[in-house]
């Protein structure tokens, strides 16, 4: 293949993809059978094939059983606001950036301890199979499911204390950092990595996308100077919201 050549099932699905995006196909519309795509572009059944396999994997149409494959409705995608940490708030991020969008956002949450696997402990800067306090959250806003989230905080530094569960004792539902002062550990800096994978199935069905789907993974560490004090995984799903950054400038 010389430079600027396209397979045919990448051609066909472009032209069909064009149509779906200027409205040609609107939401909710068949899209053509395998044998129209086949005579309308004089391409084999393999190459029709393709072309909508294409589709499907990047969300534009879905198949139902028994009837078609359809144009899906495709959301605006809304925004997540990641502003920075404000501590004369006093809250999680979480509450913070709903209340300055005026969202209706709720969250439910279960912790456990567990054994840091190597990923989670190359993280927290600790050793493999020591013990943590693994949080996963649900956030919803208007009661749809928006974000998922899945934080490990080293039992070194909270076990036996009042913050060792983050969503219980006095100060539960605060944040990382009002927490940890409450135990004299004082969290100074915050990293946060941005990447995007295909959602697992577990997190597309709490999610209520579809197998294939992208999900956008911001992971986040709080630390105490050099020492990592909580670890977090934060996902959300790709095609309806983005992740919005506003930092101060100093």
């Amino acid at each position: 293949m010389t430079f600027g050549e396209q397979p045919a099932y990448l051609r066909v699905a472009g032209d069909l993809r064009k149509k779906i995006v200027d409205g040609s196909l609107p939401p909710l519309t068949r899209l053509p059978s395998q044998a129209r795509i086949r005579e309308e572009y004089g391409v084999s059944d393999t190459v029709a094939l393709e072309a909508r396999k294409v589709l499907m994997a990047e969300g534009l149409v879905e198949g139902r059983s028994g009837s078609g494959t359809y144009v899906r409705e495709q959301p605006e995608p809304r925004p997540i606001s990641r502003s920075g940490y404000r501590p004369s708030i006093g809250a999680t991020p979480f509450k913070q950036e709903q209340a300055e969008a005026g969202a209706r956002g709720t969250w439910e949450s279960r912790s456990e301890q567990a054994e840091a696997d190597r990923a989670v402990a190359d993280r927290l800067g600790i050793k493999a199979g020591e013990r943590v306090m693994c949080t996963r959250y649900v956030y919803r806003d208007a009661g749809e499911v928006m974000m998922l989230s899945t934080s490990w905080e080293p039992l070194a530094v909270t076990g036996r204390t009042p913050v060792m569960l983050p969503e219980e004792g006095p100060l539960g539902g605060m944040g990382v950092a009002e927490r940890m002062a409450a135990i004299d550990v004082v969290v100074d800096n915050v990293t946060e990595e941005v990447g995007a994978r295909p959602g697992l199935a577990e997190e597309l069905m709490a999610l209520g996308g579809v197998p294939g789907h992208v999900v956008i993974v911001i992971s986040r560490t709080f630390y105490a100077s050099d020492r990592a004090v909580e670890t977090a995984d934060i996902v959300v799903p790709a095609d309806r919201y983005r992740i919005a950054y506003h930092l101060p400038v100093k």
